[in-house]
């Protein structure tokens, strides 16, 4: 069954979380990452979420396993090469480490860009950060103990703020910003 899913308030010491990683990742991967980015709930401030730091790296290809499988798993990351998702690698924290999402993706992918885009808008719009925090709670009350349950209960919201997202990018003309490290 795993651990339940706990919303918690959002703690201001996720970005700092993030840098560490973000700096032994840099320090690791070097060129071989073309972007590394703290994605998820915890890089929006003032968002609650799951206490788990979600990391996204992108590379130019995910066929060129060579250029990062080996330095991630040397840093004690465990790649899950059973991730049912294609289009990305994934990979989690050291054993008996603080519970961390590493996702490798391609660089301007679809894939790569939705996370982005998706953390950009709820950086720039608190009312919709605010409600993706109550859509959150709602359905973790719901689904305390099913993870899977979870995502798919909120999906049909984080698809609306997609959409919302979207049409903010074309009315901006947004671009993800630099490199987080």
């Amino acid at each position: 069954m795993g651990d339940p899913v706990e919303i918690m308030p959002y703690d201001p010491a996720w970005p700092a979380m993030f840098a560490r990683w973000g700096a032994g990742l840099r320090a690791a991967l070097g060129d071989a990452a073309a972007r590394i980015d703290h994605i998820g709930s915890t890089s929006v401030p003032g968002l609650a979420a799951k206490p788990v730091i979600d990391i996204q790296i992108s590379v130019t290809s995910l066929e060129a396993t060579d250029s990062f499988l080996g330095p991630l798993t040397g840093m004690g990351l465990v790649y899950r090469a059973d991730n049912p998702e294609r289009t990305k690698r994934y990979f989690r924290e050291p054993p008996g480490q603080r519970r961390t999402h590493v996702h490798v993706r391609q660089l301007g992918s679809f894939s790569q860009q939705f996370p982005l885009l998706f953390r950009d808008y709820l950086r720039c719009h608190l009312a919709a950060a605010n409600e993706y925090t109550a859509a959150k709670q709602h359905c973790a009350a719901k689904f305390r103990n099913d993870r899977p349950g979870y995502v798919r209960s909120k999906d049909a919201f984080v698809w609306d703020i997609i959409r919302r997202a979207d049409a903010w990018a074309q009315h901006t003309g947004w671009a993800p910003g630099p490199s987080d490290a």
